[in-house]
């Protein structure tokens, strides 16, 4: 997404301004969001007004984690496997179906100004997909076609947003004007088929007017190729079991998600797109490369590095997260050891037991994604004032059990630590907080996996496997017994070992809640009038009665204030871009000294608490599809609300997502 252009955008209107002194911007937006005629007869303008549409869609999008356009918050991600903390919908103590408990993303009635709310960014959308064509006919028709596009492209995910967070809703394409007495206004919750088929048109539209690809200067727009990804993204989804009761005995949605998938990976290769890199050092550097094109990086956000604005400029906020204090850091995020267990081995093996899988030291003979994944004690991970720091975070007692962390690291509760995506040459200046490595939305690896999964519900598991493989290649697993997969012997095995591939290839990419929610992974349970058991049928077990489990690294005997391994981890050092010999050598020499000197231990406080008491997770099946909140429900009356949830007045809800 075009960010790193739209932080200046006031930029912009200082040169429409001078452009045309007579003429303001501001005075032609109207309290409603309408322009005069001559608005889109000044093609700096028009420029301006789309990328002020990137800007409200994007500019909160700081957090690979994030998710949701407009807010992008990691809530969704604490949801999920990756990380600890109970959040209200999986507090096995609440249970949250009235109104006020919905969410509030539908957001308010339109007032006599804008706000930035998913509906006034669709009207926006129309306003110049309506407008441009008739009221701007004297500008250049590509850059007509091309504002056209990327404003069906902004439409279709926000229609697409709202259907994940609602199921089906209003479907809106030309500009209203507010109104208590126009009851042409007052439209109904859409059939989530009837949303799809609008975003898929809108998609379609998209690809017929975007290019292949911009120039050098425009890198960042969405292009045709991410049109036809998306569509890909948004039938996986329809063809998914939330949305889809005949999932597991009709191919129809499965072959329509297939055919967009092919053609996403025609077009997008035919423009030198695809999969970055051949090597897993090429994975991890692909994750930083900067403001330049990245032939993996579908649609990318596009960050920045300067604090000269902070009303405008957007600053990866990641690096900052990650970073413990040992490092100039504000905590770091620590790892459950279920997402530490869950890599496969470096065969492409399930780490088990009996495959020789040992959980103490869990950082010998993995999948190489894991290195460049999670730091751990005595992996090298540098910064730009430290380049070859070795990351140390551990604790040990005294003879009166007082706890002591080593180098002020008290927030850490793993063994290990998320560092995807971090960049070993950020400054820890002002806490890392101007990091302007950007961030990809949508990579040529998922539009890979999309492909694979729906062979799979399709039943053709030498194609799952083929584009699995592909996958896995890329970052140096060896070939053998299908890349570690072994034999898919049904859809339901294929199903799921595309669901795993995922966990692994885009793990905080905040896309795991998505598959989690339209797999209805949680349980079993399902609502009245909707179908569901697909946790069963794939042989998985539900994430509703496990809990992410934290635990300390512990010095194995008792010492003083002092830190006892100052000297002794001195010489000890995992590089992960070492040769391939010489980092099994320091892999076995760290395990041999993880033997000697440390223990895991509980956690004082579980990773997965409510007031410090250890809780499983309990994700009610109704969290699936929120409820109208009260906001919404008040504002629009007419609107049904959702199964599972109660209206204003606690009836229940009627409104039915899988019909």
């Amino acid at each position: 997404m075009k960010t790193k252009f739209n932080i200046y955008i006031t930029l912009a209107l200082v040169l429409v301004l001078s452009a045309s002194c007579s003429e303001n911007f501001l005075e032609d937006v109207k309290p409603i969001g309408q322009y005069d005629d001559s608005f889109y007869q000044n093609q700096a303008r028009v420029q301006a007004y789309v990328d002020n549409q990137y800007y409200d869609f994007f500019a909160s999008f700081k957090m690979p984690t994030a998710s949701v356009i407009g807010v992008y918050t990691d809530a969704n991600t604490k949801l999920t496997e990756e990380q600890g903390g109970v959040q209200d919908y999986t507090n096995p103590s609440k249970l949250l179906n009235t109104s006020d408990a919905a969410k509030d993303y539908f957001g308010a009635k339109i007032g006599t100004g804008l706000v930035n709310n998913a509906y006034t960014r669709i009207r926006e959308c129309n306003n110049l997909i309506e407008d441009i064509d008739v009221k701007g006919a004297s500008l250049d028709k590509t850059f007509r076609d091309r504002a056209k596009g990327q404003m069906y492209y902004m439409r279709a995910i926000q229609y697409f947003d709202l259907m994940r967070t609602y199921g089906g809703v209003p479907i809106v394409t030309k500009v209203m004007s507010p109104s208590v007495d126009d009851e042409s206004i007052k439209l109904p919750r859409a059939k989530v088929s009837e949303v799809v088929a609008q975003i898929v048109k809108d998609l379609d539209m998209a690809a017929s007017l975007l290019p292949g690809d911009w120039d050098s200067a425009n890198y960042g727009r969405f292009t045709k190729g991410a049109a036809l990804a998306q569509k890909s993204r948004v039938l996986l989804t329809f063809a998914s079991p939330l949305f889809n009761k005949s999932w597991d005995g009709s191919n129809e949605r499965w072959q329509a998600a297939l055919d967009a998938g092919l053609a996403a990976e025609a077009e997008l290769s035919q423009n030198g797109y695809g999969l970055y890199g051949s090597t897993i050092k090429e994975w991890e550097s692909m994750f930083l490369i900067d403001n330049i094109k990245c032939r993996e990086a579908i649609t990318v956000q596009l960050l920045s590095a300067s604090n000269s604005d902070v009303n405008f400029n957007v600053n990866n906020n990641w690096e900052k997260s990650t970073r413990l204090p040992s490092q100039g850091g504000t905590g770091g995020i620590s790892a459950p050891k279920e997402m530490i267990d869950l890599f496969p081995l470096a065969d492409g093996r399930r780490p088990t037991a009996a495959n020789g899988y040992n959980d103490f030291t869990f950082f010998v003979n993995r999948d190489p994604r894991f290195y460049r994944t999670f730091a751990f004690s005595g992996v090298k991970w540098g910064y730009k004032e430290s380049a070859n720091a070795v990351f140390w975070s551990y604790r040990w007692l005294d003879s009166a059990n007082k706890a002591y962390f080593n180098d002020l690291n008290t927030t850490t509760t793993s063994p290990a630590v998320v560092r995807k995506m971090t960049n070993q040459t950020a400054s820890n200046a002002m806490n890392y907080a101007y990091s302007p490595t950007d961030i990809i939305e949508y990579r040529y690896a998922e539009l890979l996996l999309n492909i694979a999964e729906c062979y799979a519900a399709l039943g053709q598991t030498g194609n799952t496997i083929a584009y699995l493989g592909k996958i896995r290649a890329r970052v140096g697993i060896p070939s053998g017994n299908n890349y570690g997969i072994g034999t898919l012997t049904d859809k339901y095995a294929a199903i799921e070992a595309c669901l795993y591939e995922r966990r692994v290839e885009l793990a905080y990419e905040g896309k795991r809640f998505w598959d989690v929610q339209r797999w209805m992974l949680y349980d079993n349970e399902t609502l009245p009038g909707t179908s569901g058991g697909t946790v069963s049928k794939l042989g998985l077990t539900p994430i509703n009665g496990t809990q992410r489990t934290g635990n300390y690294l512990q010095y194995r005997t008792t010492a003083t204030a002092a830190d006892p391994l100052t000297a002794s981890r001195a010489s000890i050092v995992v590089d992960p871009d070492a040769a391939a010999a010489t980092f099994q050598t320091q892999l076995n020499t760290l395990a041999a000294y993880y033997n000697a000197n440390f223990v895991r231990t509980t956690l004082v406080t579980p990773m997965d608490n409510v007031s410090g008491t250890a809780v499983k997770i309990k994700f009610n099946p109704n969290y699936y599809i929120s409820g109208l909140n009260t906001t919404a429900l008040t504002s629009n009356p007419w609107l049904l609300q959702t199964i599972g949830w109660n209206d204003n007045f606690g009836g229940a809800g009627t409104f039915n997502y899988q019909e």
